[in-house]
């Protein structure tokens, strides 16, 4: 790959061939994602997977409209961290359509920048929680009309649980029966579908990262403080409890996401507690009670939204997200689930803090 972006998509910024440095970054389920680096400078480049983000051009516009707002923001001096830009290409342009040999786009790479995969104590959920409650107030004044839908009902729960639905009808490749346990448990919630359904009623819509995992943080890796929110690819019209949720779900456990120890995945509580307080903190007077008090539904939905999507893709034989082991979608989805049992567990002293 790497000759492939030397000879057939560098040339579309101007870059040469001579002392130019290809790595891959990161570790994200869908898209392509490397660092180039040469003499005169850095940016990431990233083959944009077009199975998933069907309309790219949309992604493409959507990223710009968001950083840009925040540059403002910046300027204003209403936003104090960093923004990940696009890159324009010489034919001013923001990506690169090479038909079958993809979609590219490249965005600013920020020096000394630094990602974790696991919050290991409280000040690292304050701290990152702080930094995505910051973007979101700051996203709070951009009209969400302005964004259009990059993947449609991507945080549509009642369409996931349909594809799970028909992921078990199907049951193509003779998994079910290896993870009905686990698509018990999901079609049993069935209180909380109802609740959901009647919360999302009463929430604004805003514009929303939808994918608020601590490694689309980055650290100063030279004091680890908060540096800048990335991956802004699925920001789109949405709840801040998703958002929240999404975030809770992937800090409170003391395990990755794929982890199989589930007896150590737990939901801690002072992780919890501590990233609502800094949350909640960064978004005042813009958050509204009735937000505030859907924050706790969002953890718990967006744990089980998660996991099920994970069973569906095991179910379907692995269509969407990436694996690198077998059965790696569902030890994805037993982890989630199991933090959504743990939260459940501990229901009656988490959900105060939103009240």
């Amino acid at each position: 790959m790497s000759d492939f972006i030397r000879q057939q998509v560098l040339p579309h910024f101007g870059i040469g061939l001579d002392k130019v440095t290809i790595s891959t970054l990161g570790n994200g389920h869908i898209n392509q994602t490397y660092l180039v680096r040469w003499p005169k400078g850095e940016f990431v480049l990233q083959r944009i997977n077009t199975d998933v983000f069907t309309q790219p051009n949309i992604l493409i516009e959507n990223a710009l409209h968001v950083s840009e707002h925040l540059q403002q923001q910046v300027e204003q001096g209403y936003y104090q961290l960093q923004v990940v830009k696009p890159v324009i290409a010489q034919d001013k342009q923001y990506a690169i359509n090479l038909g079958d040999d993809g979609y590219w786009r490249a965005i600013t790479y920020l020096p000394n920048s630094h990602t974790i995969e696991v919050v290991t104590h409280t000040e690292q959920a304050k701290m990152a929680a702080g930094a995505f409650g910051h973007f979101a107030a700051a996203l709070s004044s951009l009209n969400p009309d302005c964004i259009n839908d990059v993947i449609k009902d991507f945080l549509n729960f009642p369409f996931r649980l349909q594809q799970l639905q028909q992921a078990v009808s199907d049951d193509k490749c003779q998994r079910l029966s290896e993870c009905q346990y686990w698509v018990d448990l999901v079609f049993s919630q069935h209180a909380l579908f109802d609740e959901l359904e009647q919360v999302e009623l009463l929430l604004p819509l805003r514009v929303c990262h939808n994918d608020t995992k601590i490694n689309n943080m980055l650290f100063d890796e030279r004091d680890m403080s908060s540096m800048a929110i990335i991956d802004l690819d699925t920001c789109m019209k949405g709840y801040l409890m998703y958002d929240f949720g999404d975030m809770v779900r992937a800090f409170c456990s003391p395990e990755e996401e794929d982890s199989t120890a589930l007896d150590k995945v737990i939901a801690r509580p002072e992780i919890i507690a501590a990233a609502s307080e800094s949350y909640i903190k960064a978004l005042e007077g813009v958050i509204t009670p009735i937000e505030k008090r859907s924050l706790w539904l969002g953890i718990k939905v967006m744990a089980l939204m998660l996991g099920s999507r994970f069973l569906a893709d095991h179910i379907n034989g692995d269509a969407y997200f990436s694996i690198h082991r077998p059965n790696h979608n569902l030890d994805r989805a037993a982890n989630q689930l199991t933090i959504f049992k743990s939260l459940l567990g501990q229901e009656a002293k988490l959900k105060p803090l939103f009240e």
